[in-house]
């Protein structure tokens, strides 16, 4: 199956957990390409209402050309970090019935090589998700110390050889610029000692310095907190993660907001006073074996959801 075509993640489990109200309001804070915005689309009625936003102009602009004609529809370009902004301005904080987010990289984003987040196709290390805003890939390895590239690839990455890559991207640089995404990659590549297997050298350095170029864990932390803010009654938190950072950061928030705020053994608390904010619904949810022979970048994917409580 060509990687040129589209293929939301979980998209059926994505609506089933939102639980969608025909005439509520809906956010998806990670457009892309639209395929989730349109199956939510469908299961609202004329009075519903659907935000996207897209850090990416290039999908905002997919957006207002697939529903230019839709008057439930309203586009943003901006990061869903800024939700709690958004929804403020909207006059909106407590009244949306749900939130998506799926995180990461788009296909689209990943085979286009003049955006550069492919190690595999030859383009321009840009790797920004917002074309208009931030530094390039090229300007941050340019001017990243040794230390601090390894920091990122271990804590973004959480590549083994991190030292080891980062003083062989310092020694290539001082020869000439590392400007082209096969040039980084093959650098990598050279100085990666252990292969995983079924895996591609270079992925866990390109994934983190995607992740630090973009803020993309500063972001998704915003996002959950504003939530909390955002969501009404029962309304739901729907989020899609593709790797360990992103899914623990989910998790731990959502484990929190079930719980409640924590008191000292022994301190006396009112009810009131530990209010759980979310409900944690069940497990979390991974592509079907159907759908990973449809689409084999499904196959990281991770589905969590929970639902805002007020007590």
């Amino acid at each position: 199956m060509p990687h040129s075509q589209h293929f939301p993640v979980l998209l059926n489990e994505a609506v089933h957990g939102l639980n969608i109200q025909a005439d509520g309001i809906y956010i998806d804070g990670t457009f892309g390409r639209g395929g989730h915005s349109q199956a939510i689309l469908k299961a609202l009625s004329s009075q519903g209402r659907l935000i996207v936003i897209d850090k990416d102009l290039q999908a905002i602009e997919t957006a207002q050309m697939q529903f230019k004609n839709d008057p439930r529809v309203e586009m943003i370009q901006a990061s869903f970090g800024e939700l709690s902004t958004l929804c403020e301005i909207r006059q909106l904080l407590g009244k949306v019935n749900g939130i998506l987010l799926d995180l990461g990289v788009s296909s689209p984003q990943i085979d286009d090589p003049q955006r550069g987040f492919s190690f595999q196709n030859e383009g321009p290390l840009d790797m920004r998700m917002s074309q208009s805003s931030g530094i390039t890939a090229t300007t941050w390895i340019q001017t990243q110390t040794k230390e601090a590239m390894t920091q990122v690839f271990k804590e973004y990455g959480e590549e083994r050889f991190a030292k080891r890559i980062a003083n062989a991207i310092v020694k290539a640089r001082e020869t000439s610029p590392i400007t082209t995404t096969l040039q980084l990659s093959q650098i990598v590549t050279d100085a990666n000692p252990a292969w995983e297997r079924h895996k591609h050298p270079a992925t866990r350095v390109f994934q983190a310095i995607r992740i630090a170029i973009n803020q993309e864990l500063d972001d998704l932390k915003q996002g959950l907190e504003a939530s909390v803010d955002i969501l009404a009654n029962q309304g739901r938190l729907v989020v899609i993660s593709f790797h360990s950072l992103e899914d623990r950061i989910v998790k731990q928030f959502m484990r929190k907001k079930a719980k409640g705020k924590v008191y000292p053994k022994g301190v006396p608390i009112m009810q009131n006073d530990n209010k759980a904010e979310f409900k944690k619904l069940p497990k979390a949810i991974k592509p079907s074996s159907a759908e990973l022979a449809l689409n084999s970048r499904s196959r990281s994917a991770i589905l969590r959801v929970a639902e805002r409580q007020y007590q």
